[in-house]
């Protein structure tokens, strides 16, 4: 239960008390605001606890029946079905009773559950014995399904501390049957099963991730009420209909389009309504989008592709005269500068400054040389080449054109220039070599 990112060991995190950068630290933790304010009345404060099991994937509130004080990140040994839970501490004091106030739960209800003690060392030994199963045990689960051919995905499993009770997270698009299966998982497992429908949304924050900007998902750290969202959130915000872009790992719509909803919807209350089409000599001017930061409703003419941006007021104001009948000759669209952006400084080294671009183009003109002119090898070396390549002695000397004489002879008998060569028939066999012996090898030898 230690900080998912900071990689601490502690039931605390990185002790940040829930203010990590990365968010990490405790999943679905709390920041406790009030925790340092003073209390006046000790025996007014709040006698119910929060408390996360799993890492945080889910919490729970119980009742602390002894005068013991539990702070932030205590192993706390809670009531469970026949038996014990062991979980971490992750709200304590006047924090809780908004967070009983926002869930709808009685400070005062008989059925919360109690804490019995601090947990001890047996306690946390048999949680993390019981924690090592449900690797196990999830892989074998999966099986059983697949052999049952039930369409139906397990996603995580979470035992008791004392390992007498198993609740399966699964993951289905219909009603499932599983009442052979939980035959199976009883008499394999020998727990008491719970089989917990969950939904894409629960799923990817218990499996957890990284999001497209870099954080981890806020399904698994922070986000625990999951809205309803459309496609009228992204149009909203003029953002590009791609749901590849717009899905999050769970395959449904970010649950960040929500977030900057709100104030999109306040700006776009100084844009004028009913303002989708203007009428001008040109034709009906269709509405593309509206800039909220520039404050510009951007417009196109039919059979044209450029797009006009218009002021507010000048909408405004051919809107009022098209109430009054009258089309205009011209939208006057407001021109648009860039601003110059800031040039980036180039690196510079002891030895002085380098370009990219000029190291590319060095790049360039060695592949178009090494390309267009190549390197023979002659019988003094290499043979320079090129248009205006410099021998030994300087640059070669240019005489002019080559001198035609006509046609070369060809041919296996080839005239000679004081006539053909004489044939004088087949040479004579004058007998067999003589032998004068082995030639000596060297001078001392002779």
């Amino acid at each position: 239960m230690g900080c998912g990112s900071c990689g601490t060991g502690t039931p605390n995190g990185c002790k940040s008390n829930g203010g990590c950068s990365t968010g990490g630290c405790n999943r679905l933790n709390v920041h406790d605001w009030l925790r340092d304010l003073p209390v006046d009345d000790a025996e007014s404060q709040c006698r119910v606890v929060e408390v996360s099991f799993k890492q945080g994937s889910r919490k729970d509130f119980f009742r602390n029946p002894t005068f013991q004080v539990f702070e932030k990140g205590d192993y706390v040994t809670v009531e469970g079905v026949n038996g014990f839970d062991v979980g971490e501490v992750s709200l304590t004091g006047e924090l809780v009773r908004l967070q009983l106030k926002k869930s709808g739960t009685d400070e005062f209800h008989p059925d919360i559950k109690k804490i019995l003690r601090a947990s001890t060392d047996k306690d946390i030994e048999t949680f993390k014995i019981s924690k090592s199963r449900e690797s196990d045990m999830l892989a074998r689960s999966r099986a059983h399904a697949r052999d049952l051919k039930l369409q139906m995905k397990l996603s995580e499993i979470e035992l008791q501390a004392d390992g007498k009770k198993g609740t399966f997270f699964y993951t289905a698009d219909d009603r499932i049957d599983f009442r052979e299966l939980i035959r199976i998982f009883a008499g394999e497992f020998k727990v008491k099963v719970e089989m917990r429908q969950i939904g894409i949304r629960q799923e990817a924050a218990k499996v957890g991730g990284i999001g497209s900007c870099g954080r981890e998902l806020c399904c698994s750290t922070w986000l625990h009420d999951f809205k309803s969202v459309n496609t009228t959130a992204a149009r909203y915000q003029n953002l590009s209909i791609n749901q590849t872009k717009l899905s999050g790992q769970c395959g449904r719509l970010k649950c960040c389009l929500n977030f900057e909803l709100d104030t999109y919807l306040d700006a776009l209350q100084a844009f004028p309504d009913y303002a989708d089409n203007l009428q001008t000599a040109m034709g009906t001017a269709f509405l593309i989008k509206k800039d909220i930061f520039k404050n510009l409703m951007w417009y196109t003419l039919p059979n044209n592709t450029k797009h006009y941006p218009l002021t507010i007021e000048r909408v405004k104001e051919i809107k009022r005269l098209n109430q009054q009948g009258v089309a205009v000759e011209e939208l006057e669209a407001v021109e648009i500068t860039s601003k110059n952006k800031e040039v980036e400084p180039e690196f510079v080294e002891l030895v002085g400054q380098i370009s990219l671009r000029s190291l590319e183009k060095n790049d360039r003109r060695r592949r178009d040389q090494q390309r267009n002119y190549r390197e023979p090898q002659g019988p003094n070396g290499p043979r320079p080449q090129g248009p205006n390549q410099n021998g030994p002695n300087g640059p070669r000397p240019n005489n002019g054109p080559r001198p035609n004489n006509g046609p070369r002879p060809q041919g296996p008998n080839q005239n000679r220039p004081n006539g053909p060569r004489p044939n004088n028939g087949p040479r004579p066999n004058n007998g067999p070599r003589p032998n004068n012996g082995p030639k000596p090898e060297n001078g001392n030898n002779a």
